[in-house]
């Protein structure tokens, strides 16, 4: 019979299930997400960095997990090369599993990498009161086992997840200087779609004597504001020419060497389904999120302006300049379990990048 584990929560709540991962105790924010699908991609997404996952859908499990097949370099069905969550909570759980990809369980798979899991928790009620009360600490306990509660947004959760040293991608035509804050996989294979050859960076890597045609700044955790240095670097490249795109916490990073601020939301956008549209207009758009702050729209220079926006809270989807090729979406287009139908903006920043070399 699978072990007994203890959620406890920051208030004191506590939920009493059974574990199906790596039997430890471990701490960390405790966030749901809204997708029926998509659990080896999210697990291993590193925005998700710190956190203890809850997925609002009940079968959680039930087609197993994929291999570790590498493409080019890149993983072929993961978003990082290992679960960068803290834990799993779920309602339900099943080892026997069934999928044309799958080589193991996700219980085996978490074990694989020392990640806890909680099955027999009322999801449900956990979601409404994260919602009610907002993202919490969290944490996960085994018998007398315990340990404090941690707030991964007091650390630098961005210098944890970023590649240690440069790589490279393609031999496209185009030039693009990738700044790693926690990039999934996707943008990648995105981006390689297009005549491009991609340099990817550490975050706080100085690019400013850099060669290249465009600077795309990817997702990643925590707390924005945490990455001067990447600010600081951000900041001299709008005094060029040169396209800019970011995503999710790039989105962040532009908005702030720009000058504006952001702000932690109560309890993020984690999920699919998260309706944004073209301000002023009637063109909505179903995107994937995976977000804990948000820009201050209010706190936009002049010469930017909201790109999107969320149809749900109103709060900002995606800033661009007014007059320079600079843009950001706050939700991801790479999203593959989600629609697709924003994967044009990897294509819009590519012909940004051919405009500004004709125009050089």
């Amino acid at each position: 019979m699978d072990k007994e584990a203890i959620l406890i929560l920051e208030d004191g709540t506590r939920y009493v299930g059974r574990s199906f991962g790596y039997e430890k105790p471990v701490s960390g924010e405790l966030v749901f997400y809204t997708a029926m699908t998509g659990y080896p991609e999210s697990l291993t997404d590193p925005s998700y960095k710190g956190q203890i996952l809850v997925p609002t859908f009940p079968l959680i499990g039930n087609y197993g997990v994929p291999g570790d097949e590498v493409v080019n370099g890149i993983s072929r069905f993961f978003e990082s090369d290992r679960i960068q969550c803290s834990a799993l909570v779920i309602a339900s759980y099943t080892a026997e599993y069934s999928h044309w990809d799958s080589e193991r369980s996700l219980g085996d798979w978490l074990k694989q990498w020392q990640v806890p899991g909680i099955y027999g928790i009322d999801t449900r009620a956990l979601t409404k009161r994260l919602r009610e009360k907002g993202a919490m600490l969290g944490k996960i306990v085994f018998g007398d086992e315990d340990v404090p509660f941690y707030d991964p947004n007091k650390d630098n959760l961005v210098a944890q997840v970023s590649c240690p040293e440069i790589k490279h991608y393609g031999n496209g035509k185009y030039k693009v200087l990738m700044v790693d804050c926690g990039m999934k996989n996707n943008i990648l294979r995105c981006l390689l779609d297009y005549d491009v050859t991609i340099k990817r960076v550490p975050w706080d890597y100085d690019f400013t004597n850099e060669d290249y045609d465009g600077l795309f700044i990817s997702n990643g955790p925590g707390d924005p504001a945490m990455c001067t240095k990447t600010i600081e670097h951000i900041r001299k490249a709008l005094t060029q020419d040169r396209p800019i795109m970011g995503i999710c916490l790039g989105n962040q990073l532009l908005a702030l060497a720009a000058g504006a601020k952001t702000y932690k939301l109560k309890y993020g956008h984690r999920g699919h389904n998260q309706t944004v549209r073209v301000p002023g207009t009637h063109k909505c758009y179903v995107t994937s999120q995976n977000h804990g702050f948000a820009i201050d729209d209010n706190t936009l220079p002049s010469d930017w302006e909201r790109m999107f926006e969320n149809l749900n809270d109103g709060t900002n989807e995606g800033i661009r300049h007014r007059s320079k090729p600079f843009f950001s979406t706050q939700f991801h287009p790479e999203a593959s379990s989600g629609p697709t139908d924003t994967g044009n903006l990897f294509g819009m920043f590519v012909e940004n990048i051919k405009t500004y070399l004709k125009e050089k």
